[in-house]
C-alpha cells in the first residue's frame, strides 16, 4: 500500500513537472522526457509530446504523437487539426485532408472548427499554387550560412544585418538552440565582404536575452529590434520592440516602444519606405489568430502611436509575420493561414478599387518549410530566409531575383498642405496638423502628422474613393473627398520601369471661434413653409458630419428671413424653420443636447432696404455657431510640460547614420 502511495506521489510529481515545463515553454524538456516512443505514453502525455514539437516549430516530429492519441482516442478536438497541419508540412496533403474532412462533421469548438475549414480550403488550392508560373530565381546566400540559424536579413547603407545564433551561448529552453545576436557585414547588394562580419554591440546583444529580428530606419541612423525570453518566471512568452540610435559611431542604450504590449510577442518590425509607420507582428488580445500583422505612425515628437491591426484581409487565424513594404507599395510579409505549401509561405498584398489581393509568391519562393523575411534591396532583387531542404544548416538566408518581363511599377501619391485664413482673410500655412486617408467605408488607410510647411503625403491606389480628413485642437474637423477613379495609367502604354503619378489637393480649415456665425449656403425653404425641402436636407447633411467629425462642439442652429412681413409673423416662421432643421439633425443621430434652434426673424438684416430677390435671399439664411467646446487633442500633442522620453529626444536628435 505504502508503495502504490509512493508511486503515484511520484506519478503526479512527474505530471506537474511536466505541465510546469509546457507553462514555461520549456519544451525541450518535455520531449527529452517522453519523447522516445509514442507507444509508452498515455494519451495525455503524446499530446503533450505533439504540442511541444509543434510550439518549437517541429511539426513533423509531432505527427506521431497526434496519431497515437487519436487513434487511443480522448484527444482534445483541436489534435485533428495539429496533425493536419503536421501532415501538409510534410507534404502529405491528401492524407491531411482526409484527416480533416473525417473531423470536420464532428467539430464543436466554434474556433477551432473555423480554423479547420481555413485549412481544409488551403489544401484544396495547392495543384492550382504548383502550377502557378514564376519568374523568380533563389540561391542560397552560402557565404553567410552556417549550420546554425541565420535569419530576418535585412539591407541598409551598404550593410546587411541579420539574426543567428552562430557563435552558442546560454541555451533557448524553447528550442533546445542557443539565444540569437544582431549581426552586420557590408555587402553590395549580395556581394558580401565576409571580414567585416561582426555581431553589434554589447549594449544590443545581451547574453541573457534572444536578439530577434531587425528594421533600420530609412536613413540608416536608428534601428528597432526585437528582444525577449530572459528566462525569468515571468514573461517567457514575452517579446519586445526596443530602440535603439547610431550615434558617433556606436548604437545607444535601447528602450522598448511605448506600443508593446505586457505577455504578449511583438517582433518582426518594419519600416515604411519613408520611415513614418511602423509594421509589425503581435499577439495581442483583438486579433483574428495568432500573430497578426499590425501598424503603427510616427507623431511629430517622434512617438509610435494609433495602433492598428490590418484587417481580416491579411490577418487569418493562423500566424501572420515578417511584413516588408516595397517601394512600390506592395506589403509582403509571411503566414501558414493563407493558401500555402506547408509552413510560412512568403505573400504579396496589394490594393485596388478597394480591395486588397492576397498572391502566394510560389515556387522557389516558397517551399513546404518555413520561407520568410522577405527584403528587397532593389524591386527586382533581394533577400529572404527559408529552413527547407538543402540548406546549410537551420535557417539559411536566401538571394533572389525577379525576373518578369512585364513588370512594370507604377506609384500613385497624393499630396497637399494644410491651410487656414488669417484676420485679412488672406490663406496661409496651417502647420502641426493631423491628416488622416480614410476609405469609403470609414477605414483609415493612412495618417500623416504635418510639420511647420502643413505638407502630407499618402499612397493611394487605382480606382478609389477617399476621405481626406484634417485634425487639429481648436480647429474643426473637416473632411474633402478624393477619387483616383477614371485617373489610373494604362499599363500597358508605360516605357519606363517605374512611373510615378502624383495628384494634388489643399485642405482648408477654420478655427473654432465661439459665437461666430457660419451661414449654411443653399437651405432653401417654399414660401411661407417650414418644412425641409431635398435640396436643404443635402446641406443639413453636411452639419450632421461636421457634428460628427466635431463631437467636442455645441451649436445652435439659426434662421432668418427677410423684411417682407410683419416682425411677428417672421419671428414665428424662423424659429419653425430652426425648429426643422434642428429635428432632422436630430433624427440623423446627432444628440439634442448638442444642438439648439433659434428663430431670428428679420432682426439681423445682412441687407438692410433689399429690394431684389435676390437680396433678399441673402436675408433669408440659415447659420450656426459654437455655443460651447469642449476641447480634446485632436494631433497627439504633449501637453508642454510633459516630460520627453529617451526616445522622443533620439527623434529630435540628428544621427551621422550607421556608415
Amino acid at each position: 500500500m505504502r508503495f502504490i502511495q509512493y508511486l503515484l506521489i511520484a506519478l503526479f510529481s512527474f505530471s506537474c513537472s511536466l505541465e510546469k515545463s509546457m507553462n514555461n515553454a520549456e519544451f525541450d524538456a518535455v520531449i527529452a522526457k517522453l519523447g522516445d516512443s509514442p507507444e509508452k505514453n498515455s494519451v495525455e502525455e503524446n499530446v503533450m509530446v505533439g504540442d511541444a514539437y509543434r510550439k518549437s516549430n517541429r511539426l513533423i516530429e509531432s505527427i506521431p504523437f497526434y496519431e497515437a492519441a487519436i487513434k487511443e482516442g480522448g484527444a482534445p478536438e483541436e489534435t485533428n487539426l495539429y496533425l493536419a497541419q503536421g501532415l501538409k508540412v510534410q507534404q502529405n496533403y491528401v492524407e491531411a485532408e482526409r484527416i480533416l474532412n473525417n473531423y470536420l462533421p464532428r467539430a464543436r469548438d466554434e474556433k477551432t472548427k473555423k480554423f479547420a475549414e481555413k485549412e481544409l480550403e488551403n489544401l484544396r488550392k495547392i495543384d492550382d499554387l504548383k502550377e502557378k508560373e514564376s519568374y523568380y530565381r533563389v540561391k542560397n546566400l552560402e557565404d553567410i550560412n552556417t549550420e546554425k540559424a541565420e535569419y530576418s536579413p535585412v539591407f541598409s547603407q551598404n550593410y546587411l544585418y541579420f539574426t543567428s545564433n552562430r557563435e552558442g551561448g546560454k541555451i533557448y529552453r524553447t528550442t533546445g538552440t542557443p539565444f540569437t545576436d544582431i549581426y552586420r557585414v557590408a555587402s553590395r547588394g549580395a556581394n558580401v565582404n565576409l571580414s567585416t562580419l561582426d555581431a553589434l554591440d554589447p549594449i544590443i546583444n545581451h547574453v541573457d536575452t534572444n536578439e530577434g529580428s531587425v528594421a533600420i530606419s530609412p536613413d540608416g541612423s536608428s534601428m528597432i529590434f526585437a528582444k525577449g525570453n530572459d528566462g525569468k518566471a515571468k514573461g517567457y512568452s514575452e517579446v519586445n520592440l526596443f530602440f535603439t540610435r547610431y550615434r558617433n559611431g556606436r548604437w545607444s542604450e535601447p528602450v522598448p516602444l511605448s506600443i508593446n504590449v505586457a505577455e504578449a510577442w511583438d517582433s518582426t518590425p518594419a519600416f515604411s519606405p519613408d520611415g513614418t509607420t511602423l509594421y509589425f507582428s503581435s499577439t495581442r488580445p483583438g486579433g483574428y489568430g495568432g500573430a497578426d500583422l499590425y501598424q503603427a505612425k510616427v507623431n511629430r515628437r517622434g512617438r509610435w502611436v494609433d495602433v492598428r491591426n490590418l484587417g481580416p484581409e491579411i490577418n487569418t487565424p493562423g500566424d501572420e509575420m515578417f511584413p516588408y513594404i516595397s517601394e512600390d507599395g506592395s506589403l509582403y510579409f509571411s503566414s501558414d493561414g493563407h493558401a500555402g505549401f506547408g509552413k510560412l509561405d512568403m505573400f504579396r498584398a496589394v490594393r485596388e478599387g478597394g480591395h486588397v489581393t492576397v498572391t502566394n509568391l510560389g515556387k522557389p519562393m516558397n517551399s513546404s518549410a518555413d520561407d520568410f523575411g522577405l527584403f528587397q534591396y532593389n524591386l527586382t532583387r533581394g533577400f529572404f530566409t527559408s529552413n527547407r531542404r538543402g540548406g546549410k544548416g537551420d535557417d539559411d538566408i536566401y538571394t533572389f531575383i525577379n525576373d518578369d518581363p512585364d513588370l512594370k511599377v507604377v506609384n500613385y501619391f497624393l499630396t497637399g498642405v494644410t491651410m487656414t485664413t488669417d484676420d485679412g482673410g488672406e490663406e496661409i500655412i496651417l502647420p502641426n496638423t493631423k491628416v488622416l486617408l480614410t476609405a469609403d467605408n470609414g477605414d483609415v488607410l493612412d495618417e500623416a502628422f504635418t510639420g511647420a510647411d502643413g505638407k502630407f503625403n499618402f499612397r493611394v491606389y487605382p480606382e478609389e474613393h477617399y476621405d481626406l480628413i484634417g485634425e487639429k485642437t481648436d480647429y474643426f474637423t473637416v473632411r474633402k473627398d478624393f477619387t483616383t477613379v477614371g485617373k489610373t495609367v494604362n499599363r500597358d502604354t508605360l516605357t519606363e520601369f517605374i512611373t510615378n503619378v502624383t495628384f494634388e489637393t489643399n485642405i482648408m480649415m477654420d478655427p473654432i471661434v465661439l459665437e461666430k456665425a457660419i451661414v449654411l449656403d443653399n437651405i432653401y425653404y417654399d414660401l411661407d413653409k417650414a418644412n425641409i425641402r431635398p435640396d436643404a436636407a443635402l446641406v443639413l447633411d453636411s452639419l450632421v458630419q461636421i457634428m460628427n467629425d466635431n463631437p467636442e462642439i455645441y451649436i445652435e442652429l439659426g434662421s432668418h428671413t427677410d423684411s417682407r412681413a410683419d416682425d411677428d409673423y417672421n419671428m414665428k416662421l424662423s424659429q419653425r424653420r430652426a425648429q426643422s432643421a434642428v429635428s432632422y439633425i436630430i433624427n440623423e443621430g446627432i444628440n439634442s443636447d448638442r444642438i439648439v434652434a433659434k428663430g431670428y426673424g428679420e432682426t439681423q438684416l445682412l441687407i438692410k432696404n433689399a429690394k431684389t430677390e435676390e437680396e433678399h435671399q441673402k436675408n433669408r439664411r440659415t447659420e450656426f455657431k459654437v455655443l460651447r467646446y469642449n476641447p480634446r487633442n485632436r494631433n497627439d500633442d504633449l501637453p508642454p510640460d510633459e516630460p520627453v522620453d529617451e526616445y522622443d529626444r533620439f527623434f529630435k536628435d540628428s544621427g551621422d547614420g550607421n556608415g
